[in-house]
């Protein structure tokens, strides 16, 4: 295992760059944190580029071990200095990757898919939170629209407690691979979340694939994204809350979809 022991050598300067969203998208890489998210990555043959543990652990991990041989993926010996350059916690794990960034869209959905679509949602949280419910849930896929939170902030990797590497999550212009989606399979369904001209939630179908999209947390679906909505849904509220976080909204969407196709 090589070395890297200071935080001013050419690698960790060009990786620590990748706080940076402009950095990581030029770069197409970004840094995951934590044994429990390596692991993770490794298990579902992510690609990761170098891996990097603190002097302070003394024995290779025997998943980490295996992958390494098997992938040829490098490791590192560094130092706590180096650690804090890198990572963007408080108390750093003492474990890094550099991973590369998934641009592939699937090519192959089952003929009743279901899909997660996210229009402007700002909170890296929210964002992690959907992805591990979709993966929960059993959907087929998350798609990022333009103008969301990044997909790779630290916050929203974390978030997601490696559901990332689970099922396929990209980001791409919600409008135009609606258009795209409905050329392929005539029968989706697109289901939005609006005040307007909604249902409950259940008292629609959820049969079919079906496309289900959840908006900017204050704001909600775009105009131009409503407009492909074949229907909206909106959560009761019974209490005094204002509204549901966006997450949860889309939590209670997505097992109430899987829950009638259960039932079915």
């Amino acid at each position: 295992m090589d070395v890297i022991s200071s935080a001013q050598n050419p690698r960790i300067k060009q990786w620590a760059k990748l706080h940076i969203r402009k950095e990581r998208e030029k770069a197409g890489l970004f840094l995951l944190e934590g044994p429990h998210l390596i692991e993770e990555a490794c298990r579902f043959e992510a690609p990761i580029q170098a891996i990097l543990l603190q002097d302070h652990i003394e024995e290779i991990p025997a998943w980490l071990d295996t992958y390494s041989a098997r992938s040829q993926t490098p490791l590192f010996q560094t130092t706590a200095q180096v650690m804090e350059k890198l990572s963007e916690t408080k108390s750093p794990q003492g474990m890094i990757a550099v991973v590369e960034m998934n641009r592939q869209v699937p090519r192959n959905l089952p003929e009743d898919f279901l899909l997660l679509m996210v229009d402007r949602l700002q909170d890296p949280g929210n964002l992690g939170t959907l992805i591990r419910t979709a993966d929960a849930a059993g959907f087929h896929g998350v798609v990022i629209g333009e103008g969301s939170v990044d997909l790779y902030n630290g916050k929203a990797i974390r978030s997601t407690m490696g559901s990332l590497f689970h099922l396929p999550v990209w980001n791409a212009d919600l409008a135009q691979f609606i258009a795209q989606t409905r050329s392929s399979y005539p029968d989706v369904r697109v289901i939005g979340t609006s005040l307007e001209e909604s249902k409950l939630y259940n008292d629609v179908s959820y049969a079919g694939p079906v496309m289900l999209v959840i908006g900017n947390e204050g704001s909600g679906i775009t105009e131009n994204i409503l407009a492909f909505t074949d229907e909206n849904v909106i959560i009761p509220i019974y209490g005094k809350a204002e509204s549901l976080n966006a997450a949860v909204a889309g939590s209670v969407l997505m097992y109430e979809a899987v829950r009638q196709r259960n039932d079915r």
